[in-house]
């Protein structure tokens, strides 16, 4: 299976009454496909996942499918805290749909490394659609050690990626080394993903191609050409944005900037809240004027 090096782990947008906008969810993966999104990933920590109904995940994978159509990748974050109910929604949406899935790991009961493999197993086996684990210690209090994706990855032939999110050089570099080939490691990590790629990553599960896609898939390949400078360049000029969105708890920021383009992006759901201070988003709308060439910007009709 040919996976792209891009995935954007999608927005959800809400209209006024804070219900999905599943017109402009398709309009705004059309645009992402246009500029660099090699696939989608919808429902993930980006997408607001614990704020949405199953029943929502499921018309969402749906309306977006049929904007898109069956060229893109779409995966589908289906990762809970309850591993009965990770293979049922796993289950519904591949039965919807979906090209693949992503698995969180299990967030507050902090399972040990044993109940880990157990749980992603469980999920895995039979199901019809490829798998790509996450993990992101930072949100779930647990961290997927690379000695333990490699016990998944070879006991499960489906699961065939890794976002990993741990904020460890040198865990990504072991994880790298440990798994087969085969598996695709994904900076789960916009900042990161440059240095990742130099140690062998194979793409990344992106916030910032919301914004400058484009310029991530620039990047990808002039490194992957052997034109390591330009690479450089083109992180070094693309790192304040990589910050700036993550200045508050994601996705309050890309939702604003998405906004802010021209997007019906809608505000987060409660518990998430949006900073109404008036300098909060400041240096994000300084940074997209600078990076965001106009005549890219979709403006509302």
């Amino acid at each position: 299976m040919q996976l792209p090096r891009i995935f954007t782990a999608m927005i959800t947008p809400f209209n006024d009454a804070g219900q999905v906008d599943y017109d402009e969810a398709g309009r705004l993966a059309n645009w992402l496909v246009e500029h660099g999104s090699g696939g989608l990933i919808l429902s993930g920590t980006t997408g607001e996942s614990p704020a949405l109904t199953d029943r929502e995940r499921m018309n969402l994978l749906r309306a977006v499918r049929e904007q898109v159509g069956d060229d893109v990748p779409l995966w589908m974050g289906t990762g809970t805290n309850n591993t009965v109910h990770s293979r049922e929604l796993s289950w519904e949406a591949a039965e919807n749909g979906a090209d693949g899935v992503l698995l969180v790991c299990p967030y507050y009961n902090k399972p040990p490394q044993e109940g880990l493999i157990r749980h992603f197993v469980e999920i895995a086996t039979g199901l019809p659609v490829p798998v790509m684990l996450y993990n992101i210690p930072g949100r779930t209090g647990v961290n997927l050690l690379p000695a333990t994706v490699r016990t998944i990855t070879q006991e499960c032939d489906n699961v065939v990626a890794i976002k990993e999110a741990a904020g460890s050089l040198p865990q990504m570099q072991e994880l790298i080394n440990l798994v087969s080939p085969q598996i695709r490691v994904y900076s789960g990590d916009d900042a990161m993903y440059f240095t990742a790629l130099t140690l062998g990553a194979y793409g990344v599960v992106s916030v910032a191609s919301h914004l400058v896609g484009d310029e991530l898939v620039t990047m990808t390949e002039s490194l992957l050409q052997g034109n390591l400078e330009q690479a450089r360049q083109i992180n070094t000029t693309l790192m304040p944005i990589f910050h700036e969105l993550f200045r508050y708890t994601n996705p309050i920021s890309v939702k604003w900037a998405m906004n802010y383009l021209g997007f019906h992006a809608g505000d987060v759901r409660l518990p998430l809240v949006t900073p109404r201070h008036e300098q909060a988003f400041e240096m994000l709308r300084q940074l997209i004027d600078q990076l965001v060439p106009e005549r890219m910007w979709p403006r509302a009709s």
